[in-house]
């Protein structure tokens, strides 16, 4: 297969584009540009990041692109009028205002009800969460909204002039579920008043449409413009997931998810039933609190991240007995939207630099634990743990994750794998099958023994609990 594909990853921070070799999967050029730091942004943001990115990585300049793909940020609520303009600012999945309206969601129709209709839970993440609040607080823009879309579906939108979405997107939306493969249009009726025009929902291989000109890269032939995916799909699909893989991806947010052939069903609902990119289903945890946990004790340390490390790696490996619970902007597993940080275990021993950094690092390792247990206890296989995310290549995180998870550990080769499986779903889109490029393992990170991780554990446990 000849020929370069396109995939771009849009996430909270910026926008990234790649230009991938067809036939191997080799990036050829990429571009990177900023987004703001938002929870609440006017989606055209997004656009004029995808072309300065579009621009630095040269794909307008090219006449040999196959396909392009979109993966982005899951939930970000993209309400237009009938003119195509957004009525209010995009809320995106870590805007935490409607978490009154999720939890009297949850109230009305319970978790059992819920699971059943759309195999999630309302959290302030959701979509529909966003859009009974924009009900609820902006009534007039909200009865100016005519569609409805995802930040992928508006890009795709932009690119090629369709209005369409895919099914791992759909599934974090609160009104569509993975197990039927149906919207539930009567839930958006009953939260938001109104059931808006909703993208067509296409299959992993389809194409929404082709690349509109003002783009350039095909020179005159038609370039398909794929369904595109959310970024975690995305990520499993440029990771070539198989059932029993786990990956943990590290960044703004924390997740972990699995890839499964069948719905995961979590009675609790903590455990978001998403589908993935290939027709799979994808069961989904996630925290809003992650690698920015130890940028900002690093920011209160006056250290930079490598300094960080060391102190981190320095100190005692129970931090001394400091714990702290990283719920810096509240947080979604457990679902805690009020809560805040806390600190537990201040002593003048214990109140040192190497400790603070150390306890925030296991923080953020325990966060993820939780995650990881949860989908234990649903039966959710758990054979490899796949390590990704820009937090991923910290040494300290790397160091104690093992020891927490009780697990080895594998670092896949850093890659821009959110960008690299919508690049692989532009191949299936073009050509009908998706290409297999191979996933290098980069190493493997083993559990010490070390009893460290495991005092902490039982202590954290015992302050998470605290607030149930």
């Amino acid at each position: 297969m000849s020929g370069v594909l396109v995939g771009v990853d849009s996430s909270t921070q910026s926008c990234k584009v790649l230009v991938v070799e067809a036939a191997t999967g080799t990036i050829l050029s990429t571009g990177v540009a900023p987004h703001p730091d938002a929870t609440a942004v006017d989606p055209h943001v997004w656009v004029e990041a995808l072309r300065r990115a579009w621009a630095d990585a040269g794909v307008a300049e090219r006449t040999d692109v196959l396909g392009v793909g979109v993966s982005a940020q899951q939930h970000g609520m993209v309400a237009v009028d009938r003119d195509g303009v957004p009525v209010h600012d995009a809320l995106l999945w870590n805007d935490v205002r409607s978490a009154d309206q999720a939890a009297r969601m949850v109230q009305d129709l319970g978790v059992e009800g819920w699971m059943e209709a759309v195999n999630v839970l309302p959290v302030s993440s959701i979509t529909l969460t966003k859009l009974a609040w924009l009900r609820e607080h902006r009534p007039d823009a909200a009865a100016r909204v005519h569609r409805v879309m995802l930040p992928h579906d508006w890009l795709v939108l932009h690119l090629s002039g369709a209005f369409a979405t895919d099914r791992s997107d759909a599934s974090g939306t609160g009104y569509f579920s993975a197990v039927t493969g149906a919207y539930r249009p009567e839930l958006l009726e009953r939260y938001f008043g109104a059931v808006p025009e909703l993208p067509p929902v296409l299959g992993p291989g389809e194409a929404a449409g082709t690349l509109l000109p003002e783009w350039g890269g095909g020179r005159g032939r038609p370039v398909p413009v794929s369904a595109g995916a959310g970024d975690n799909a995305g990520a499993g699909l440029g990771l070539e997931l198989e059932p029993g893989d786990v990956v943990v991806s590290v960044g703004t947010s924390g997740t972990v998810f699995s890839r499964s052939a069948a719905p995961v069903v979590d009675p609790s609902g903590v455990t978001a039933g998403f589908a993935d990119a290939t027709g799979d289903h994808l069961p989904l945890l996630c925290t809003l609190n992650a690698a920015r946990v130890m940028t900002s004790t690093a920011q209160l340390l006056s250290v930079d991240l490598d300094r960080f490390t060391e102190l981190a790696r320095s100190g005692p490996s129970d931090a001394h007995g400091l714990t702290m619970l990283p719920y810096f902007d509240g947080e979604r597993t457990p679902n805690f939207p009020d809560a805040t940080g806390q600190l537990h275990g201040l002593t003048r021993a214990s109140f040192t630099p190497e400790n603070l950094a150390r306890a925030a690092v296991l923080a953020v390792a325990n966060s993820l634990a939780d995650c990881l247990d949860v989908l234990r206890g649903i039966g959710a296989p758990v054979e490899r743990i796949l390590l990704i995310g820009g937090g991923a290549k910290s040494e300290a995180l790397r160091s104690v994750l093992p020891d927490t998870f009780g697990m080895p550990v594998e670092v896949p080769r850093a890659q821009e794998y959110v960008a690299l499986g919508a690049a692989r779903q532009a191949a299936w889109a073009a050509t009908g099958r998706p290409p297999r490029w191979g996933r290098r393992i980069e190493s493997v990170l083993e559990p010490t023994g070390d009893p460290g991780a495991g005092e902490y554990r039982a202590r954290y446990g015992r302050l998470r609990a605290s607030l149930e």
